[in-house]
């Protein structure tokens, strides 16, 4: 999602009224309960994390695996917290407790991951060093438990910090400015991240013709809104609606209106953020550096990870082909029932885009009749009268996207990656959207888990560009984690 980069200390530089800024009670709320819920999740990750050691070594001692080696209660006791203690303080050095949406959670998923590995690479070497012995056995199941356990309380820690935020505690509003597509992403964004506790309370549009209109959250769930309110921005508003933050959604912003609106909402006692322009924000061989308070751009080209790279193609490799070896009785059945619900192949080819612009033809199962043009924009609706009665269901499951995995084993796909694109769509790209073409597609990625998947897909790069600079094995495996958990729930 876009960047937000705060502006209140930028006052002299703007030419701004200098004003004199109290916190109100409500704002020292909301940052008293985010300390309490850091807190919080500190505590429960030392549970979490105790409990699944302890969890571990009473299923070794259960399975009986290996040669088994009894070890006293105290010390399962001790061992699993002192480790707990351990990776609790490496979560914090990765910035796991600082507020902030974690990208969809998927950043949060791969931090755990990671770390869990991490952990216990070095309870391996403290055991190689000393005279500690560890049972291989029980290594494997805890590290199997720590990251599964974790994920689910945070998961958990999730819904309840939505609750409390639902009855209004730790909340802090927000109002943004620009109702377009810019600002619709800015609040779908507030709204999936509740660590933040911005809660965005209204729209405002220097478009008249908006009055009476309102912003649903983006996606499939468009269960939150908030109004849109016509005019221009001004202290009076501002304070109306008992704003804590102003998020200048319009990048293109005039300077003159830029400095008008920072005035107003400082006269109000609100804060200040902005959402930049996309001149560089995005381009992945663009990394930024904060010195004492001033922002470095620097420039460095794409680099190749072979380790990585190797790693990543392995895990194509062995995952696609387990998942089809495993799938083939539910494979054929699906056949069976597009056959039988009409007429036409039961495989949808297409040519498609991908790594460095080459051509492949990307297997899917048919979800259109057969007298739809192959080559147009996808649907956008599930009532779109070229899909099918069983296309319907699949499209929402993300069944039809599985004879990718074919793709996956000959090497044109991964299972994380970009989405390919077709042809015509790849003719129009800007520098900024060929971007995407400089690693493989792939079958999932950031993309199919934002409330995003509401647009097409170039018309949301920022995804896919973030994927880009930041891949890493871990963030492909918590992509596929939460891509198992988003299909389970027919989304």
């Amino acid at each position: 999602m876009h960047s937000s980069v705060g502006v209140s200390r930028a006052r002299e530089n703007l030419s701004v009224r200098p004003v004199v800024t109290d916190f109100n009670e409500r704002r020292a709320a909301a940052v008293r309960f985010r300390r309490a819920i850091a807190l919080f999740e500190v505590i429960a990750d030392l549970l979490t994390v105790s409990t699944a050691i302890t969890l571990g070594y009473k299923m070794y001692d259960m399975l009986a695996l290996g040669k088994h080696a009894h070890y006293p209660a105290k010390n399962i006791l001790v061992s699993g917290f002192a480790f707990a203690i351990v990776m609790v303080l490496m979560l914090d050095r990765v910035g796991a407790y600082r507020g902030g949406n974690s990208l969809l959670r998927v950043r949060e998923t791969e931090q755990v991951l990671r770390v869990s590995v991490q952990a216990f690479l070095l309870v391996l070497a403290v055991s190689f060093f000393t005279h500690l012995l560890f049972s291989r056995w029980l290594l494997v199941l805890c590290l199997s438990l720590v990251p599964l356990l974790l994920f689910v309380q945070k998961s958990l820690m999730y819904l309840l910090i939505r609750f409390f935020h639902s009855r209004g505690y730790g909340n802090e509003n927000v109002l943004i400015y620009g109702s377009g597509c810019t600002g619709r992403r800015v609040f779908s964004a507030l709204q999936r991240s509740p660590k933040l506790g911005l809660k965005p309370v209204v729209f405002v549009d220097d478009d008249p013709s908006k009055a009476g209109d309102s912003v649903f959250e983006m996606g499939y769930e468009r269960r939150r809104s908030a109004p849109i309110v016509p005019g221009s921005l001004d202290a009076d508003l501002i304070s109306r609606y008992d704003v804590d933050l102003v998020i200048v959604a319009i990048p293109s912003i005039r300077r003159e209106n830029l400095i008008r609106t920072i005035n107003e909402a400082l006269l109000a006692n609100a804060r200040v953020s902005l959402v930049p322009t996309h001149v560089l924000p995005s381009d992945p061989w663009v990394d930024y550096q904060d010195i004492d308070g001033v922002l470095l751009t620097s420039f460095k080209s794409p680099s190749r990870r072979l380790g990585y790279e190797s790693l990543k193609r392995l895990c194509d490799v062995s995952g696609s082909l387990a998942i089809l070896l495993l799938g083939a009785p539910a494979y054929l059945l699906l056949a069976l029932i597009i056959k039988m619900d009409s007429p036409g192949p039961i495989l949808f080819r297409q040519e498609r885009v991908g790594h460095n612009r080459k051509i492949f033809k990307m297997f899917k199962f048919r979800t259109m009749h057969t007298n739809a043009a192959p080559y147009d924009y996808s649907p956008r609706s599930p009532d779109d009268m070229r899909i099918t009665r069983v296309g319907r269901f699949l499209r929402r499951t993300s069944l039809d996207e599985l004879p990718q995995l074919l793709n996956v084993l000959l090497g044109h796909m991964s299972l994380v990656g970009p989405r390919p694109e077709m042809t015509f769509i790849v003719e129009q790209y800007s520098d900024r959207h060929t971007q995407r073409l400089q690693v493989k597609p792939g079958l999932t990625g950031l993309w199919q888990l934002s409330g995003d998947r509401a647009f097409l897909i170039h018309e949301n790069v920022e995804y896919d560009l973030y994927y880009i600079q930041h891949r890493s094995f871990f963030m492909d495996l918590a992509i596929l984690l939460h891509t198992s958990f988003f299909a389970m729930r027919g989304i």
